[in-house]
């Protein structure tokens, strides 16, 4: 069993590494995608999480893959792609949370977004965004124009 807690209050139980909320639910909109990872938008230390979508852009499962801390997390392809790969995923949107409740996304968050489009390549699996969330907002790296669209990777809409 997996339980996250935030000043001694269980904020996440799980008996399995995926979160059930929201599966066989399409993902049109960048707003759909922000819903499904509502859970990390408060947490207190970094959260980095993963959505695989089916080739209908259903959502198949949503994992939390790291917890870090306040202001950092080590984040890494492999992790990301590894439960996308056995879903037999056709694309993944990723996100994780700033709880400093900056929206800018950090040189780090724009280096990882190139090497999971890399990685996603060469595993089929097309990288549609990568979102931040904070308390008081989010920011979808495909609309700030750091993640191409194209016939590879036509992404949510905004």
């Amino acid at each position: 069993m997996i339980e996250i807690k935030v000043d001694g209050t269980v904020v996440f139980q799980s008996r399995s590494p995926a979160v059930k909320y929201g599966e066989g639910e399409p993902i049109k909109e960048t707003s759909d995608a922000e819903k499904r990872f509502a859970l990390i938008r408060d947490m207190p230390q970094e959260v980095f999480a993963v959505v695989s979508l089916n080739g209908a852009d259903r959502v198949l499962k949503i994992r939390w893959v790291t917890v870090g801390l306040l202001d950092s997390n080590q984040v890494h392809p492999r992790e990301i792609f590894a439960d996308p790969i056995i879903d037999r995923a056709a694309s993944i949107i990723v996100a994780h949370n700033h709880p400093s409740s900056t929206l800018k996304p950090s040189h780090e968050d724009i280096a990882l977004t190139k090497r999971l489009l890399k990685a996603g390549e060469i595993f089929g699996i097309t990288l549609l965004d990568h979102l931040i969330l904070t308390k008081d907002g989010m920011v979808s790296l495909k609309q700030l124009g750091k993640l191409p669209r194209g016939p590879g990777n036509p992404g949510v809409s905004g």
